[in-house]
């Protein structure tokens, strides 16, 4: 399963028995179903032994899959002997449930013995858990289902779905390894899902929880990234853009390996900026990986070509891959997992993520947006990308304020600005950070026409741009004729 083998360090190893448990509708049955298709596609006799859905609504939660059960594929439906449903045949000596565990067990038995598979999946424990009525009894029949199982080499996946006793672990402490799976419902958007193992014996699994997602086709795993797994090996070189003033500005051009962090407020031309490095990028002959949260792409290509940017024709060659990131459906794990396709598989050396603010909208939780950051950027860098994100800063002029601060993440930090003078509405530039290398620490006023950005002189003429109402001190104003742009 895409994922899962990776946070598992490989697999399941074979001959063990494991436990998957989750409450209802976390993927349990996916999980087992795909388990067991594979094995019986590869030519393995499997088992399924269900105690809780009938064979039809496996074969139907399979069909909607595309899949179909191959002919080493047995379903075997456990359900109560008519026997101890006769009320003419009830015991008075002996509890029923003495009885229902004991011919229960005797019957998983019998299917094991006449199927004899290498796979085998019990579904689930809390009819067991039931039937067993105590925490004793209910880890003696666990235990002896498990050497029953190892002594015919079987690999055995156990569901259980936590309606029984959630509190109740006796099963961690036989199984080898412990899989939990949970479901989570944000205020808006779609169901979140998650997974983290609890335990792995003799196994360096990878820890934490990581995303997933029940598509057509199966369960997708999106593995936590760590940064430190991917360093690449890359000439870390100052690439210039066909802009001689910008180039001046940010200290003649940007560094590989190196995030650049593009603040401004709403209609400043963050995403204008950024189109204009995707396109010197594809100049050079490299790819480009755009991942846009905010703006509607039909609009954003119509937009560009207003630069004299044909994004269209950019996809068409293949040297673009952009995407429309839909913050209420996408996690940040399988968002993670998309940047990670557009740089290894589509071999992409400059990424545009635009902006934060639809990523956070994804995960809330600002901490958490800190740390996948984090890694995501230290995983970029590590690959040899120039990577470029936007932040959109509340309000307009004046005190501006960032819905998450990440400029101490980011190599280069560029501020754009709106500000007033002699009646008009203009913009301004600045770069505020940069780590390797020097830069202007002048402040310039820019427009966004047909030709693209241009840049004008620094304002040395103007005190107090950045906080929008600039103040004139000397007499020669400094300001491109905006008129003409």
């Amino acid at each position: 399963m895409a994922g899962l083998d990776e946070i598992l360090a490989g697999g399941l190893e074979a001959g063990r028995l494991f436990l998957l448990e989750g409450t209802p509708g976390a993927g349990k049955t996916t999980i087992a179903t795909q388990f067991l298709t594979q094995g019986a596609e590869a030519g393995e006799p499997v088992l399924y032994i269900t105690l809780s859905e009938t064979e039809e609504e496996l074969r139907a939660g399979a069909k909607s899959h595309g899949w179909t059960f191959p002919p080493s594929f047995t379903v075997f439906e456990l359900v109560p002997p008519e026997a101890l449903l006769n009320d003419d045949q009830q015991q008075s000596l002996l509890y029923s449930s003495d009885l229902e565990l004991g011919e229960t067990t005797k019957r998983i038995f019998e299917a094991f013995e006449r199927i004899k598979p290498t796979r085998v999946v019990l579904d689930s424990l809390s009819e067991i858990r039931l039937l067993a009525q105590s925490s004793l009894r209910y880890r003696r029949q666990i235990l002896a289902l498990k050497h029953y199982f190892a002594r015919h080499d079987a690999t055995v996946l156990m569901l259980d779905d936590l309606t029984a006793d959630v509190m109740d672990k006796t099963v961690h402490s036989v199984a080898h390894a412990v899989i939990r799976l949970e479901e989570l419902s944000p205020t808006y958007g779609a169901e979140r899902r998650r997974m983290r193992v609890l335990k792995y014996r003799g196994r360096r699994y990878r820890g934490g929880y990581h995303d997933f997602i029940i598509d057509t086709g199966g369960v997708r795993a999106f593995p936590r990234l760590v940064s430190a797994e991917h360093r690449g090996r890359f000439t870390r070189e100052t690439v210039p853009i066909d802009n001689a003033e910008f180039n001046g500005l940010i200290g003649g051009g940007f560094e590989r390996g190196a995030s650049t962090l593009i603040l401004g407020p709403a209609g400043t031309g963050k995403s204008l900026l950024t189109l204009s490095f995707v396109k010197a990028a594809i100049d050079r002959g490299e790819c480009a990986a755009m991942f846009v949260f905010d703006e509607e792409l039909g609009l954003l290509f119509d937009r560009a070509l207003g630069l004299g940017i044909d994004l269209q024709a950019m996809v068409d060659s293949g040297h673009l891959v952009i995407e429309q990131i839909d913050a209420a459906e996408l996690t940040p794990g399988e968002f993670s997992e998309r940047v990670r396709i557009g740089v290894e598989r589509h071999k992409a050396r400059t990424v545009v993520i635009d902006s934060l603010n639809g990523y956070q909208a994804a995960m809330p939780e600002e901490q958490a947006l800190i740390l996948h950051m984090h890694e995501l950027l230290q995983y970029l860098n590590r690959q040899g990308v120039m990577t470029f994100l936007t932040v959109a800063q509340h309000g307009l002029v004046g005190d501006m304020k960032s819905p998450v601060d990440v400029t101490y993440l980011a190599d280069t930090v560029i501020l754009l600005r709106y500000f007033e003078a002699f009646g008009r509405v203009r913009r301004a530039i600045s770069v505020v950070k940069k780590r390797m290398g020097h830069h202007e620490d002048t402040i310039r006023e820019f427009t966004i026409g047909s030709t693209g950005i241009t840049l004008g002189q620094p304002l040395t003429t103007f005190q107090g741009v950045l906080r929008g109402v600039p103040t004139l001190i000397g007499d020669d104003a400094r300001l491109l004729d905006v008129t003409q742009a």
